[in-house]
């Protein structure tokens, strides 16, 4: 799926993964999860996690957008400061789980969409003056002034909190995963990103078909 970039300084990692099977769990991916989170725990401490290169980068680029990242944290640096803070990552399905567990790796926001939900053209762009959402685990979210994705239908996500209308249930089939990347960060960082995901939705959740690219502006 192509992506127009309508924002600055950052390019996007799009992973494909086709006939998913979305579960409570996957035993394998549950202990990799705690692993990870036990060295993020022991990596950072909440102070020195705004000082982390990856934090500091997409921070830029909210700032870039015009947006506050310590007014609208970036859902990768919520999923950190939950881990570091010894809160754990939510643990929502197989699927969403494999998309947090890249996103607290890599220090990036990641967006997780049922492919099913969403149109072409995808557009990546600031929400419009009366744009909103229902957010996951909100109310309704106003979008002016704020990244989203869009699609002919309106904004469905968002690299601070995603819409209710994209998001993954248990009738998923097919998915998509963006990765938000900082245009100067390496392109070879995004595919190993990409390649992780590609195979974990693989061995955890059965998909028998994955494709990856980056998109640019």
């Amino acid at each position: 799926m192509e992506i127009q970039i309508k924002l600055p300084g950052v390019k996007l990692g799009i992973v494909e993964a086709e006939n998913v099977r979305v579960e409570a769990q996957h035993p394998d991916l549950t202990t990799l999860l705690d692993e990870v989170c036990a060295r993020k725990q022991k990596e950072f401490t909440v102070e020195s996690l705004a000082e982390a290169e990856s934090i500091r980068a997409i921070r830029a680029l909210f700032r870039g957008w015009g947006m506050d990242p310590s007014k609208y944290r970036p859902a990768s640096e919520a999923l950190l400061r939950r881990v570091v803070q010894g809160k754990g990552l939510y643990r929502v399905s197989n699927v969403v789980d494999i998309s947090n567990l890249v996103s607290i790796e890599t220090g990036w926001p990641l967006g997780c969409y049922d492919r099913s939900r969403i149109d072409i053209p995808v557009i990546l762009r600031h929400g419009l003056a009366g744009e909103s959402y229902e957010g996951i685990g909100k109310k309704t979210w106003n979008l002016e002034g704020r990244p989203v994705l869009a699609d002919p239908a309106g904004p469905f996500g968002s690299p601070i909190s995603d819409s209710t209308r994209s998001m993954i249930t248990e009738s998923a089939k097919n998915v998509v995963i963006v990765i938000y990347v900082p245009e100067k960060s390496s392109d070879a960082t995004a595919e190993l990103a990409m390649k992780r995901l590609c195979e974990r939705f693989a061995t955890s959740a059965g998909a028998s078909k994955t494709e990856s690219a980056i998109c640019r502006a």
